[in-house]
């Protein structure tokens, strides 16, 4: 009996630990073939799956390893910071966990149930992880393809296909090493034609990698991104607002950058509420410097009448000699700046959850870009903005540089800060221009168009990153197409995979 109990769980385990294996492909770590071997090792066992059903257990117990172990700093966000307790928390962190495995599972299911695992569970792999992209408002961490920025040779796919279709393309070549030990595929030629395939798709990565999809445009700027490191627990603290104003002050007024960039709600205060000598000394640095200064900070809307009060946005604002310019957040975090039905969720915050700005506004779709002195045109984002490429392009191909204002201070010293850095560096790999990130605590970083970081701050210290920025013009094809070409390229497959199968199961009854 003990023996079976155990023989029941060394499965689970495998695939558990097959998942949290994967992490290692992300950042911090950008172990990047450990990723693809960790999808072998699945597309392995569900290749002997005895049925669709158990292919969904597999694939939710792998999916429980790469989340629970790769978001598990969600925790430190709700209890540490949060003030939620130890036992919701985590709960609530599982359950979210489990949620994203789902998907996971239903790769599993949907696959065994085609059939035709070497193409259909590489398809379905990326249309979940695009599907994460958008339901729910959409968290698309841990999606496949990040794995392989910036030093794959599958990277090079990134500027054509985007994250998603490099998602197919690595799920795909761990399907032709896992069909390497499936007995009924142990021929030569099977093999043969394997190899080349895996060899032709890796030389053309590493060829398209040298490609260069835009142009600079426009000598380098100096550019100063402003760490403060403001501890999350102090930070919206009425006591050191001022010093926290001050601090930055003094940074800002120590700089002769010509574009100085502050991290997300740099400033504790409504920008309305800030003192006229404060605008009035960032107008003045930024003219003594021939530049601009881009604050986050929070902003409210003039109420419409008396009875009702304006909307909060968290946005970005240039200060530069002609003027103030802004940038609203337009795609919000839910349960960290919005409460989906709020009717519903609502009690967790009133008892359980203290989060600053949870009920904020959306910016807009469609907002004017920010131009910056030297006439050139930033594409802002702020937070986890830079998660989304195909809200990223809508700035392209006018926008020349990329700018991300980040805290992720809310997550502790775990990896979150440098997994996030690597959407940046997708971004910048997917448009062809450069990405630099301010951020409170880390990771502020300059990160080049063939997102590799130029250079990247010490976490969890004030300083100042001092680097040149290069503009560029010209569209890559993701910026041209976006996500489409992925999201026909899916249902092709899978439309034809169908057919397929049905001509594959009348074909008996014929003979």
């Amino acid at each position: 009996m003990q023996k079976m109990l155990i023989s029941n769980l060394i499965q689970p385990l495998k695939l558990f630990l097959l998942g949290a294996l994967a992490v290692l492909g992300f950042a911090p770590y950008y172990l990047f073939p450990a990723s693809i071997i960790s999808l072998a090792a699945l597309f392995y066992f569900w290749q002997q799956a005895a049925s669709p059903k158990a292919a969904f257990w597999m694939g939710l117990q792998y999916g429980l390893g790469l989340f629970v172990v790769g978001i598990y700093w969600i925790y430190i966000s709700l209890h540490d910071f949060g003030g939620m307790p130890w036992w919701f928390a985590g709960f609530a962190t599982f359950c979210l966990c489990a949620f994203m495995a789902l998907f996971l599972a239903l790769v599993g299911w949907l696959s065994k149930r085609l059939g035709f695992l070497l193409l259909s569970a590489p398809v379905f792999w990326g249309l979940a992880d695009w599907t994460r992209s958008w339901i729910f408002t959409g968290f698309p961490w841990l999606t496949m393809g990040y794995s392989q920025v910036p030093h794959s040779p599958l990277a090079g796919f990134m500027p054509i296909i985007g994250v998603y279709g490099v998602s197919i393309i690595a799920a795909f070549l761990a399907a032709l090493l896992a069909s390497f030990f499936v007995s009924k595929n142990q021929n030569l030629a099977f093999k043969r034609n394997a190899i080349a395939a895996i060899t032709l798709i890796l030389v053309s990565g590493g060829l398209l990698k040298v490609v260069e999809w835009t142009q600079p445009v426009g000598a380098p700027v100096s550019v100063a991104l402003l760490q403060g490191n403001i501890a999350q627990d102090m930070k919206w603290s009425p006591e050191i607002a001022q010093s926290t104003i001050n601090r930055y002050l003094a940074m800002i007024k120590n700089s002769d950058a010509k574009l100085i960039i502050l991290p997300e709600t740099a400033l504790p205060i409504i920008y309305s509420e800030l003192e006229p000598y404060v605008k009035a000394a960032l107008v003045e640095q930024a003219k003594r410097n021939q530049g601009d200064i881009i604050i986050g900070m929070i902003e409210q809307e003039a109420p419409k009448n008396e009875a009702e009060s304006g909307d909060y946005y968290n946005s970005a604002l240039s200060f530069n000699e002609a003027g103030v310019q802004t940038y609203r957040k337009n795609h919000l975090v839910p349960f960290g700046e919005f409460i989906p039905l709020k009717q519903v969720f609502g009690w967790i915050y009133r008892d359980y959850l203290n989060m600053p700005l949870s009920d904020i506004s959306r910016g807009g779709k469609q907002q004017a870009a920010i131009k910056i002195a030297n006439q050139h045109t930033v594409g802002m984002n702020i937070c986890y903005e830079d998660v989304f490429g195909e809200e990223i392009i809508r700035a392209l191909p006018h926008a020349s540089l990329l700018v991300n204002i980040s805290n992720d201070a809310w997550y502790g010293n775990s990896f979150a800060a440098d997994q996030h850095m690597q959407f940046s560096q997708a971004r910048a790999l997917e448009t062809g221009r450069m990405m630099l990130r301010a951020t409170n605590t880390g990771a502020t970083a300059a990160i080049d168009q063939h997102g590799f970081v130029l250079a990247h701050a010490p976490h969890f210290t004030e300083t100042t990153l001092n680097v040149m920025a290069q503009n560029f013009t010209g569209s890559t094809p993701y910026v041209r197409w976006g996500n489409w070409p992925f999201i026909v390229f899916s249902f092709a497959v899978i439309f034809a995979l169908i057919l397929k199968q049905k001509n594959h199961t009348k074909s008996p009854e014929k003979k």
